[in-house]
């Protein structure tokens, strides 16, 4: 089976080729996409970048000549797209490059499926989309799009893109929609890899607002066999909700964090909130265990655990994601926030 991966070189896109290759003897080709903006990093695929069953691609998936060039080429049997923009905080300073990207990107993406005929494409989006829900509710697929942010409103109409061109023209499209992931390789802009960095460098942990929002917890390695789930026993035209069935408060985690590493909780620092935060996420994947059998393997605290060690053991990886272009976004996101 031949994989054309888009955004292969970021965290879950990584992952999930780490798991395609990760089998010597399963027989699956795997086509790398990847524009390599800040957040790819050949470095999280140096595991398996001499195996020839693998190809990496450098280009951009609004590239519509290079995207059709490569599908016409290549003939895979499914089109993965991860690549995206995906951090909501850049999004709100600077929202052009979510709808470039997740939205042109897309569109792109489908056409290329539709001229060539893939046999499948699969539209990797997240719980972002449903917006805040209130307890004790939690969000099913059917669930009303309710977009807070650039960064999930571009993917909210991605999603629709992808699930009109399965009711427009018979497309084989499926969606799915994580909660918040973690783990290793993560880009230390969102939370658990920012708290975990600054935590062993004894920087200020910024903490927004009386960090209280509510996130469900997803080890990425499941993400990544949720995603395989899919594309081998899910149905076309359908939505599938993957969560990780830990919901914790941010406060929560970072104290956790910083008991793991032994660091005093005076380095939290509290931060004037970012506008228009989501105050609660909350997902339901029974559908996909009950159609696919996938169910969360990853206990938060071990999956915590094996991701503080990842760090600790690769400091250099951290040292050289946070140089250069980093340092300017963390000052622009959290420059002015001290209250």
């Amino acid at each position: 089976m031949k994989f054309l991966v888009t955004g292969g070189a970021g965290f879950i896109g990584s992952a999930f080729i780490r798991l395609l290759l990760g089998d010597p003897d399963a027989s699956r080709r795997v086509v790398n996409l990847d524009k390599l903006t800040y957040a790819g990093n050949l470095e999280n695929l140096a595991t398996i970048a001499g195996d020839s069953r693998y190809r990496f691609v450098h280009g951009d998936i609004c590239d519509a000549a290079l995207v059709n060039a490569l599908v016409a080429e290549e003939k895979p049997d499914v089109i993965v797209n991860v690549a995206a923009e995906s951090h909501v905080d850049r999004s709100i300073l600077s929202p052009a490059p979510v709808f470039e990207t997740n939205l042109r990107g897309t569109f792109t993406l489908l056409e290329a499926a539709r001229t060539h005929q893939t046999p499948r494409y699969l539209q990797v989006s997240t719980d972002e989309v449903y917006g805040s829900i209130d307890p004790p509710h939690e969000a099913d697929e059917n669930y009303p799009l309710r977009a807070s942010s650039p960064y999930s409103a571009s993917k909210a109409g991605a999603d629709l893109l992808a699930l009109s061109y399965f009711v427009t023209y018979k497309m084989p499209v499926s969606v799915t929609r994580a909660s918040n992931n973690y783990g290793p390789y993560h880009f230390p802009e969102k939370l658990i890899p920012l708290m975990i960095s600054n935590a062993m460098e004894d920087k200020p942990l910024p903490i927004y607002g009386d960090g209280q929002q509510i996130r469900d917890w997803l080890y990425v390695d499941d993400h990544a066999r949720a995603i395989l789930a899919v594309i081998e026993r899910g149905r076309a035209g359908e939505i599938y909700n993957i969560g990780g069935s830990r919901a914790l408060p941010n406060l929560d985690v970072v104290r956790k964090i910083l008991a793991a590493v032994g660091k005093p909780e005076s380095l939290m620092q509290t931060v004037k909130d970012r506008p228009g935060h989501d105050r609660r996420y909350a997902l339901s994947s029974e559908k996909l265990m009950r159609e696919t059998g996938w169910t969360a393997r990853v206990a938060f605290e071990d999956g915590l655990r094996a991701t503080i060690e990842w760090y600790r053991s690769n400091t250099a990886w951290t040292a050289h994601v946070k140089s250069g272009e980093y340092q300017k976004y963390y000052q622009s996101n959290y420059g002015g926030r001290a209250v």
